[in-house]
């Protein structure tokens, strides 16, 4: 089910978002351990322990920011491609030692992937879904460069499964996130759009819908931290 929009949030266009993450690039990782108290470097491991792949396996690590999953990934012993349409991002992961497996980073529009069909055995994507355009288009693109029978694998904040967690991670978003986050990076409008974001984004029920109707099969999900994020996952037939 698809929550209500917020109408105070600026339309989510490319040109928009992609200066928007360049701007907060450089404390990227800092915000984000500060607002998650380090739990999103856990919910990383998980989904790179969750979706290891044959040494041989190729990857594409979508809105990889500066890197952190791609690594894991690669740690697996994966060939990993770590994109992102925000450049400075993408000098940031290019910086960052690498460890495990081949890995690359490469500047990419997840809404026109420079890949060809059936590229990968596996698409991941780590907390940017929500920013897309045209969502379904987004998805559509990365079941396209994956193999037949490849998986795509997307985490992302969700919608906590009890009330009494909504309610506290309701006020956290729409307080703490704003003011904490703007006074780390320097930039309190940022982070109220992506407080924004992830409010008015699909809950489990809704993400997993969308993902059968772009054409994946045995689609479920894992819930972490009681629901505040969810690994969803998929097959291409």
């Amino acid at each position: 089910m698809k929550q209500q929009s917020d109408t105070s949030l600026p339309a989510c266009k490319g040109p928009i978002i992609r200066k928007l993450f360049a701007r907060i690039s450089p404390r990227y990782d800092l915000v984000n351990h500060v607002l998650s108290l380090s739990i999103d470097r856990i919910w990383r491991w998980k989904t790179a322990r969750l979706f290891s792949s044959p040494p041989s396996s190729r990857v594409l690590d979508l809105f990889c920011g500066t890197g952190d999953l791609a690594r894991a990934l690669a740690s697996r012993g994966a060939d990993v491609v770590g994109a992102d349409f925000c450049p400075e991002m993408i000098r940031l992961a290019q910086e960052k030692p690498g460890s495990g497996g081949p890995l690359r980073f490469v500047a990419a529009d997840a809404l026109r992937l420079p890949f060809p069909d059936r590229e990968f055995d596996l698409v991941t994507a780590a907390f940017g879904v929500r920013n897309l355009e045209d969502l379904d288009r987004g998805l559509s693109e990365m079941i396209r460069v994956v193999r037949p029978g490849g998986r795509v694998g997307i985490l992302e904040f969700s919608r906590p499964t009890t009330a009494w967690l909504r309610a506290v991670y309701g006020a956290y978003l729409r307080w703490i996130v704003p003011s904490v986050g703007g006074w780390v990076s320097g930039d309190s409008p940022s982070y109220r759009y992506l407080s924004g974001s992830i409010r008015t984004f699909p809950d489990q029920a809704g993400l997993e819908e969308r993902l059968r109707s772009a054409g994946l099969t045995g689609v479920t999900h894992r819930n972490l931290s009681g629901g505040i994020a969810a690994i969803h996952m998929g097959r291409k037939l």
